[in-house]
């Protein structure tokens, strides 16, 4: 990373963390059009038309900023007030960050609800958070997400608008199309970077957890990432990541707002198209679930790769990281992101043999090896023995207030607690996370309570196992057990449910 990028880069640090100054994620991208409008800002996965049944685009700074415009016009001329919540559910396709530009160019917050919701988490989601609008896909894949958005907005009263990208709509789902031009006369509204910009959710011990969080707990968890990595300034990123969790937006879209140059997008996974993508000569971040990336190095399918120079990996189970594999591929510098559900991520650059490094109690500052780099978190260790966050990007106000709290007091919780078993060894000041939440499993970038799978199975008849076995991969990976496994995947259909449920009681002979 140049000295002149670093340092703008711990400017935008310094105004994120102490002031209403603080550049919003529009101005971020502004930033960027207005520097290299003809730069190629994003591109499709090679295979979009089998995900959404549309030709991939690649698409410079200035075509998406015109469309990032007409979108955004067109949420406000449809009525949406500015501060509306507008759910977004598409996979991982240009379409997904201008949507997300447009509706926070409106004025608007964005709930990013994960791709494999169904009906029933759907509706119970924007119900919780008074949705306005619904932004979706006619088709993902198989499945016919035009008419899953319709009967999920059907369902919620406060929905009264639903927009869709691609071709052969359902009726009343409003078409929006990203090649638009944007509008001359449009003046987006003023936005506030202390106002929610983006709504995802949690699941904690107590259940479903919202959690909104602002541009400049957004901007702190991309800069603390970023500028630990050591990556280059104006890098080209490949992004495995689906944006629909703090962590995975922080490492892919917010990522790309600070660097300003080209994201390029891989639907997960196929490994065929990610390799190949990995082979082209133009990307030189990778940004991918740690473990994957981890067997991608021990298959020397970096060596194959004519640019990557910087890894970025994402571990859900950030119990594991501690215990991985060392990184093998000398080509790419490794960094270990672990992500403590929705309260925030720490990052952490490699040892120059490729093993994990350490994590220090006490003040993270990014990157930890150049001396007085600014701050950018702290750890702490609780009295009952788990793991508490504080800092810029944590959101304390989604989170249970401290005991010490009174409860009609103003003031917010020093720190939040993750629920993370951790350990705290007094002679190197070093933690050890060694356990997950309990009665939580988490199967990729799911997570579920063990009373809710145990309450589901009792539903599902006295003949019938629901559970959560451990995967090296995912952390954890459902299997059911149904004297008629055919029939209780149609119930579990019928009642909405999400695929990871009802494919654990598919027939094991099958290919999963």
């Amino acid at each position: 990373m140049s000295d002149d990028h670093h340092r703008e880069l711990q400017g935008v640090t310094h105004t994120a963390v102490s002031s209403a100054a603080s550049p919003t994620l529009d101005d971020l991208f502004r930033r960027s059009v207005s520097r290299n409008p003809g730069a190629i800002a994003l591109t499709d996965p090679p295979n979009k038309q089998r995900i959404s049944a549309q030709p991939p685009l690649q698409l410079n700074y200035a075509a998406v900023d015109r469309a990032v415009s007409a979108i955004a016009k067109q949420f406000l001329d449809a009525g949406l007030p500015q501060g509306s919540i507008v759910a977004l559910q598409l996979p991982n396709i240009v379409e997904f960050p201008i949507a997300l530009l447009a509706a926070i160019r409106a004025g608007m917050t964005v709930a990013l609800l994960p791709q494999l919701w169904r009906q029933s988490d759907l509706t119970a989601a924007l119900t919780r958070i008074g949705a306005r609008a619904f932004i979706s896909l006619g088709r993902i894949e198989l499945v016919d997400h035009g008419d899953l958005t319709m009967n999920a907005a059907a369902e919620v009263f406060s929905i009264r608008h639903v927009f869709g990208f691609g071709k052969n709509l359902p009726d009343g789902m409003t078409p929006l199309d990203i090649a638009m031009d944007g509008q001359t006369n449009f003046e987006p509204p003023k936005l506030d970077p202390r106002q929610p910009a983006v709504v995802t959710f949690d699941v904690t011990p107590d259940g479903l957890c919202v959690v909104p969080r602002n541009h400049i707990q957004l901007i702190a968890g991309g800069l603390a990432v970023m500028l630990e990595s050591g990556m280059p300034s104006g890098a080209n990123i490949l992004s495995t990541m689906m944006p629909t969790s703090f962590g995975a937006l922080t490492c892919s879209i917010m990522i790309w707002l600070l660097s300003g140059r080209t994201l390029s997008l891989h639907q997960p996974v196929d490994l065929q198209i990610l390799e190949q993508q990995i082979a082209a000569p133009h990307h030189q971040v990778l940004i991918a679930p740690a473990p994957l990336l981890l067997r991608l190095a021990e298959t020397e399918a970096f060596s194959r790769s004519a640019g990557i120079t910087h890894a970025i990996g994402l571990w859900r189970t950030p119990e594991n990281a501690s215990s991985s594999a060392d990184w093998q591929s000398g080509e790419a510098s490794f960094t270990d992101v672990l992500l403590f559900g929705e309260a925030g991520l720490v990052a952490a650059r490699r040892l120059t043999d490729g093993s994990p490094a350490p994590i220090n109690a006490g003040i993270q500052t990014a990157p930890r090896a150049v001396p007085n780099s600014r701050a950018v978190g702290e750890l702490a260790i609780t009295p009952k023995g788990t793991l508490a966050l504080r800092g810029v990007m944590v959101p304390f106000a989604a989170y249970q207030r401290s005991p010490n709290l009174d409860a009609s007091s103003n003031e917010m919780p020093a720190q939040v607690d993750t629920c993370y078993g951790a350990r705290l060894n007094r002679t190197t000041n070093t933690i050890d996370i060694t356990s997950p939440p309990g009665g939580i499993f988490s199967v990729g970038g799911y997570r579920f309570l063990a009373k809710d799978l145990d309450e589901w199975s009792k539903r599902l008849g006295s003949e019938t196992m629901l559970t959560a076995l451990p995967d090296q991969l995912n952390g954890h990976r459902l299997a059911g057990r149904a004297k008629d496994a055919a029939r209780v995947r149609e119930a579990l259909g019928e009642l909405g449910l999400n695929p990871l449920m009802i494919d654990a009681f598919r027939n094991r002979a099958e290919p999963a």
